[in-house]
Order: structure tokens, then sequence, then C-alpha cells
């Protein structure tokens, strides 16, 4: 039996990665009623909107999660929105930075391998995915830093956790990076104004390329076409600005963001998450 353990984060410098590994939880009691099974490491920290934690590696796998506040997880592969009705997972040993966009209270759940062999809780987490959190599994990871629990409940309430992540993996909120230099420029410009109407001629001279170059990348290096990415870029944007601001209207948001009409830009969010703006913003 563990106590309950909080990140301390020494950074170990190698010669063969660059990127750096934050050091295995290193164990200290915090409240001493709080347990963790053996092989889990349950992590409670709340952090300020504007702050970043720059690409970095675990030697665990984790569940990260904000009970309040939005975060963004950038990995090599993509950039995840995590609003509070989304966690994250994140493998071992994958680079990854988070930007805090609005005030957060962090639960996070770090997963020995030797722990997720055991369990045979392999398939389907060797890659990162953010999840929708349903009610069971908001209230299963808010119970698990309960100061009343027991070895027993706190063992049910992992296996609870493990089982939800298995539902679907929600990709809603997901903007995949293309690797291809000329590709993630132009996908960085796109990012950095998501509300400009980017024209694939412009920005394909932009990167030096042509539009036809640029459109083929786009398609084979992220699955979605140029069009289609600049959608989800937007989508994402809304979603960001509607977690982070709640007196912003959708009718507002349509106009920043481009779209001839409320109507338009309502057809475009539920295509990409399942649901309008209001649906999603609980308004």
């Amino acid at each position: 039996m563990l106590p309950m353990t909080v990140l301390e984060t020494p950074i170990l410098e190698t010669p063969i990665l660059e990127t750096p590994i934050l050091e295995t939880p290193v164990l200290r009691e915090v409240r001493g009623n709080h347990r963790s099974t053996a092989g889990v490491h349950l992590v409670a920290r709340d952090y300020p909107r504007g702050l970043r934690l720059d690409p970095h590696m675990h030697r665990e796998a984790q569940l990260v999660y904000a009970a309040r506040g939005t975060m963004q997880v950038t990995t090599p592969g993509g950039r995840w929105l995590v609003p509070p009705d989304r966690a994250v997972w994140v493998p071992a040993h994958l680079e990854h930075a988070i930007d805090v966009l609005a005030d957060i209270e962090m639960r996070t759940l770090y997963f020995d391998l030797p722990w997720l062999k055991r369990e045979q809780r392999n398939d389907g987490l060797a890659k990162e995915f953010v999840v929708r959190v349903s009610p069971l599994l908001h209230q299963a990871i808010l119970a698990l830093f309960d100061a009343r629990n027991t070895e027993e409940r706190t063992e049910l309430l992992v296996r609870l956790v493990m089982l939800e992540l298995h539902q679907a993996e929600d990709s809603a909120t997901f903007v995949p990076l293309p690797r291809e230099p000329r590709c993630r420029r132009a996908a960085m410009i796109v990012l950095d104004d998501p509300t400009g109407l980017h024209d694939i001629d412009t920005l394909a001279r932009e990167v030096g390329t042509s539009a036809r170059t640029l459109s083929r990348l786009f398609s084979t290096e992220t699955q979605l076409s140029f069009k289609s990415w600049c959608q989800r870029a937007r989508i994402a944007a809304a979603i960001q600005r509607l977690s982070t601001d709640a007196g912003v209207s959708v009718k507002q948001l349509a106009t920043q963001l481009g779209y001839a009409s409320v109507p338009a830009f309502s057809a475009a969010f539920r295509h990409v998450t399942g649901r309008t703006p209001t649906e999603f913003a609980g308004k």
C-alpha cells in the first residue's frame, strides 16, 4: 500500500533524448489517509491560467483530467483541446506540452508500465487520445482523491476508470499537426490566427511551395483536406472560447470565426463535434 503521491520533477538530461524526462513520482505523504494502489500514483495540482508546461515526457503512462478549467495538450501528432468534459491519455515516453487556458484543478493518474501489463490494460493505450468524460468517469476520478478511501475502494475505482477509458475515442477536440516542414509552417500560420480566412494559394507562397503540393501534403499528413483541416482548427478555437469565456454568445463567435451566419457555424460545429455550440456550452 502506497501513500498518495505527488510529483517532484527534477529534469534528467540524457545524451540520447532532447526532451526532458520528468522523474518518476517521488513518494511523499500529502494527507495521511489518501491512498493509491501499488503501481498507480495520484497527483492533485492546481495551475493558473497562462502557465505552460514545456515539452517533456514521463516514464509512466498518465490520464490527465481538469476537474475545472481548460488546458491544451500538444504532442508530435497534434494538438488536443481539453475542456472539463474531456480527459487526455498520454502514453509513457511520449513528448507532450500543456498550456493552461483557464485556471485548472488538475487530477492526474500515473500508471507504471508493469502495472498496465499485469492488468492487461495495454490494448488501445499505446497512442494518445482524448475521451469524453461521462458523469460516471468524472465521479470515479474525483472519488479517488477522497481522504476516506480504503485500499479496496481505491482499487475498485481505478478499475472503473480504466473500464471507462475503453468506451470510445473522442477526436472532436483534436487538430492533427503535419510533420513535413512546409506543411507544418502553414498549419502553424493558421493556428496562430484561426479566425482568418486563409487562402491556400497565399499560404503556399508564404511557405515556399505550390497550392497543389500544399493541398496534397495536408491530405497525406493529416488525413484531412486543407479546407476540412482549417474548419477543424476554427472549431477548436470555438471550443476554446466557449470553454474559457462564459459571456461569449454563439452569434459573436460565428462572426469572429468568419461564418456567414449562426446556422452555418452551428452546422460546421455539429459536423465536427456532434453537438451544436449551444449544447456544447450547456447554455
